[in-house]
């Protein structure tokens, strides 16, 4: 919810209250509306709990069908309005009066409603320019509920009377959105304040729209087959979401919670929690002054890159959903502020969520195989992060990935977006058993909404190209034993070494902006040496024989052409290797550019690599590697000059026993070379 520095009038209308009984869930003891004594219940009652709801409105059958009839008239008079427009081609001259009346039809609906207006808000691709103007103040521009009922619920919460608890508190909110009210404040100590008030009865509003969206979803679910993701769970998720957010406790623990995480980060700010003055239904927290992300010319006018705070965000995002699994699952423009001084703040910590290590490190496998186009692995990521099953046929799944993203990649990687993945990937998942986890829908609105933003401020933004220094650097650095064998896999196919991918991870890591050059050697170097590198050292002794191996049959053969040249002879058989110099002088122009990518990486000092060498010459696996390479290079040299030994001796005998002339005797070491 913003916090802005200027008050602006507010409508005092109140919204319509939804009679929902005690034993849905605890109300408080003011405001019931005629409900009757409620008794006191703990914190942790306050919980999402859809088999008490479903008990309760399975009993109110009329209550049920006026809601939806609340709800499907409006919609309905909407969409009949805007293609009747659409017929009499005067479209474009009402926009702006549609988009008013949407935003009031939200508005009305309640906090479930508000919160899809919120998310369309922030998708200019999806919406037009006059939509986006009415939508945005959907963020903290609704209308406020009275002042005595705000007053109250502090004291009830606190203890206390507003006066007796700050020094000041503004007599408007400054700002109102889905779930409360912001007043700005000061402590008796001296501390700026911004207080949060929830609405009155609002789990009351809330409750019987969770019911008809899950009683719609189970229907989907039992009825509709070619829709196999889970609607139920998914929107159980969001409940539970919800709920939690309405516990402002909660959302004071999340708020810590996230400063403890990110709060060390350069650019990213995350405000204070003052205890003593908050409850479940009153926050208190630092105030922050700050500019929404779109507001961009004024964002300009500080002398502040808009463009690099939404890199900040993304960043800040990736290490939230990829390194710690706690993310903000709602970093609409509301939430998210530039400070004066350049940093990132993050406000409103009710609706954040958690991701598993299992689906993190999946995640991260997902965009290197997409990015590197192995849609082999991306089928099995897939199955790994719970969208496919696992006696999942992947055989036909694998060349629709490769057809779906070949077209929607293009030239690049850097031309796709999270919204054009997910229209490219919906027409498949209906043709083959996908399903969309539950955990899975969170993010999708995290990420999709912070590119909405990022959009909205640079319509040449794409999250992936900026998401993926980080996944790169993640897959060099990362000791975990899943990252470190999708690294494997990403580096060898088939025995041979791929260059090309090592210089891509190593060139995208270095622009991530904590990305230790130090760290990454030491822990390439500790890992090459370990057990665990075996696999690599192993591969990696076979590319350095075959590669000096046909170094020294080509440096073989030019000494012994020049020297064929000089007494003028007949120059040997060029060496078969000599025919595919394309491959070696890839591989050394792989190498140089690695070369290159490292000196340009920040903190690349060549004294620093002294000691890593040091540590590796002294190391027992690196004299069994180069016994090893020696071995190697022996065992060819010898086979093949065998084989050419027999293979010359018959082709110069011929069957009588003549011995080789001087020029053929020469010829027989180049002939062993190759």
């Amino acid at each position: 919810m913003t916090q802005t520095t200027s008050s602006q009038p507010l409508s005092n209308q109140e919204e319509k209250i939804i009679d929902v009984p005690s034993e849905i869930v605890a109300t408080p003891k003011t405001h019931q509306e005629n409900l009757g004594p409620i008794p006191d219940i703990s914190p942790e009652d306050w919980e999402y709990n859809p088999d008490t709801i479903i008990k309760y409105y399975r009993g109110k059958p009329l209550q049920v069908l006026g809601r939806l009839i609340n709800i499907s008239f409006p919609f309905a008079s909407f969409m009949l309005t805007n293609w009747w427009h659409s017929l009499l081609g005067t479209s474009k001259k009402n926009q702006k009066k549609q988009a008013e009346k949407l935003r009031k039809i939200l508005t009305r609906l309640g906090p479930a409603y508000i919160k899809i207006g919120q998310a369309l808000s922030t998708r200019p691709d999806l919406v037009s320019p006059a939509y986006l103007e009415e939508l945005t103040s959907l963020q903290d521009q609704l209308p406020p509920f009275p002042n005595e009922i705000a007053y109250q619920f502090i004291e009830e919460e606190l203890g206390s009377k507003p006066e007796e608890v700050y020094q000041e508190i503004t007599p408007n909110p400054i700002a109102a959105a889905s779930l409360g009210q912001v007043y700005r404040g000061r402590l008796k100590t001296g501390e700026e304040v911004a207080i949060k008030v929830q609405r009155p009865d609002l789990v009351r509003r809330i409750t019987l729209d969770i019911y008809i969206m899950r009683s719609i979803a189970t229907w989907v679910k039992e009825n509709v087959k070619r829709i196999r993701s889970d609607l139920v769970a998914i929107t159980d998720e969001l409940a539970a979401r919800i709920f939690e957010e309405m516990n402002y406790m909660k959302e004071g623990e999340n708020a810590s919670k996230f400063k403890d995480l990110y709060g060390h980060l350069e650019e990213i700010y995350v405000p204070k929690i003052y205890w003593e003055y908050t409850g479940r239904r009153v926050l208190t927290m630092e105030w922050i002054e700050g500019t929404k992300l779109t507001d961009i010319e004024k964002i300009q006018a500080q002398g502040i890159d808009a463009t690099h705070l939404v890199e900040v965000g993304v960043q800040c995002s990736l290490r939230q959903l990829l390194e710690h699994g706690f993310f903000h699952a709602d970093p609409h423009p509301g939430n998210l502020l530039a400070m004066g001084d350049g940093r990132l703040a993050y406000l409103d910590f009710g609706m954040m969520s958690n991701i598993k290590p299992y689906q993190r490190y999946g995640l991260i496998e997902a965009v290197v195989h997409l990015v590197n186009r192995d849609f082999d692995g991306l089928a099995q990521d897939y199955v790994n992060l719970d969208f496919l099953t696992p006696e999942t046929d992947l055989t036909p799944i694998i060349p629709a990935l490769a057809e779906v993203f070949n077209n929607a990649l293009g030239a690049s990687v850097a031309e796709l977006n999270f919204k054009k993945i997910t229209d490219e990937m919906s027409a498949m998942m209906y043709e083959f058993p996908f399903r969309v986890p539950a955990y899975y829908a969170l993010i999708i609105r995290s990420m999709v909404t912070l590119e909405g933003i990022a959009i909205n401020i640079d319509p040449e933004f794409k999250v992936l190209s900026k998401a993926y220094p980080y996944v790169a650097k993640r897959l060099l650095t990362d000791q975990s034993e899943q990252l470190q064998a999708s690294l494997r896999d990403l580096l060898f196919k088939d025995g041979s070494f791929r260059w090309n991918r090592l210089e891509n991870l190593l060139r995208n890591a270095k622009d991530s902006p904590d990305y230790d050059f130090d760290r990454v050697m030491n822990q390439g170097m500790e890992y090459l040496l370990s057990e665990r590198g075996k696999f690599i050292r192993e591969r990696l002794a076979t590319e350095i024989v075959n590669y000096l191996d046909k170094m020294g049959q080509k440096t073989w053969f030019n000494i012994s052409s020049s020297v064929s040249r000089v007494v003028g002879w007949d120059s040997p058989q060029r060496p078969a290797v000599m025919n595919n110099g394309s491959v070696d002088s890839q591989s050394m122009e792989h190498l140089q550019n690695i070369i290159e990518i490292l000196q340009e990486t920040d903190g690349y000092d060549p004294m620093k690599l002294v000691p890593i060498i040091t540590k590796i010459l002294q190391n027992s696996e690196t004299q069994k590697l180069g016994q090893q390479i020696a071995g190697g290079l022996a065992q060819k040299a010898t086979a093949r000059l065998i084989r050419n030994l027999l293979l010359d001796n018959n082709s110069n005998n011929n069957g009588n026993g003549k011995s080789p002339s001087k020029k053929d005797q020469l010829s027989l070491p180049v002939a062993a070379m190759r």
